[in-house]
């Protein structure tokens, strides 16, 4: 495992990202009902997640199929964002960008220093955030919602910017990981160690896209 390697594969996995977020935001831009891309997408980002999770070998063909399964679920709910709210997915691009360079330089710096129980806090809030989204996602299906996921209310936004944090604070976790395992780990790893970053940009990305949005309802 290489950082060389780490960067190369993170490369490629971001194209195949965008290749399927562009194809369902241009299907959205020619009138087209994407819900199912969207809904499918999601679901299948969880699935190869999973089994990355418990596969890391085969995290060589999983990450890539990630990567396109999570495009078909950004490119419905950004285009639809930016419908609404014109200019918003840029927005939330830049300060997902903004948000990593300025936690790697915090980690590079040793400003803030990753321990198991910096690292045990920030793994059990994001289990705690991942729970509540699981439970209203549950909810859906009988027409109900947590208020404070989708609502406007300043508990709702103040929600937000707190899994907001913990997903930045999750990208520490992601450069302590590459730290212990680069050559250490198999070559596979550089994969997981992609998939990972991935994952916790992509959630960063989608709490900034949700904040942003009840602030311009709010405001």
């Amino acid at each position: 495992m290489t950082m060389k390697g780490i960067f190369f594969k993170s490369f490629f996995s971001i194209i195949l990202l965008g290749i399927t977020t562009w194809y369902v935001w241009d299907l959205v831009n020619k009138g087209v009902d994407v819900k199912w891309y969207t809904s499918g997408g999601l679901l299948a980002a969880i699935f190869f997640s999973l089994l990355t999770s418990f596969k890391r070998t085969w995290a060589p063909i999983t990450t890539p199929l990630y990567a396109l399964a999570k495009g078909l679920f950004l490119g419905g709910i950004s285009a639809y964002a930016e419908i609404r709210f014109p200019g918003m997915p840029m927005k939330a691009v830049s300060i997902t960008i903004l948000t990593f360079f300025v936690m790697l330089l915090l980690y590079q710096l040793r400003i803030i220093v990753v321990t198991k129980r910096f690292r045990s806090v920030i793994i059990s809030a994001a289990i705690t955030i991942m729970f509540i989204y699981i439970i209203n996602w549950i909810l859906t299906f009988f027409r109900l919602s947590l208020p404070f996921v989708w609502g406007t209310s300043w508990f709702a936004i103040g929600f937000n910017i707190v899994a907001a944090i913990i997903a930045s604070f999750s990208l520490l976790l992601d450069f302590d990981f590459i730290d212990r395992k680069v050559g250490r780990a198999p070559k596979n790893y550089e994969w997981v160690a992609t998939w990972g970053l991935l994952v916790t940009l992509v959630w960063l990305y989608i709490e900034v896209l949700r904040l942003i949005k009840k602030l311009a309802i709010r405001f």
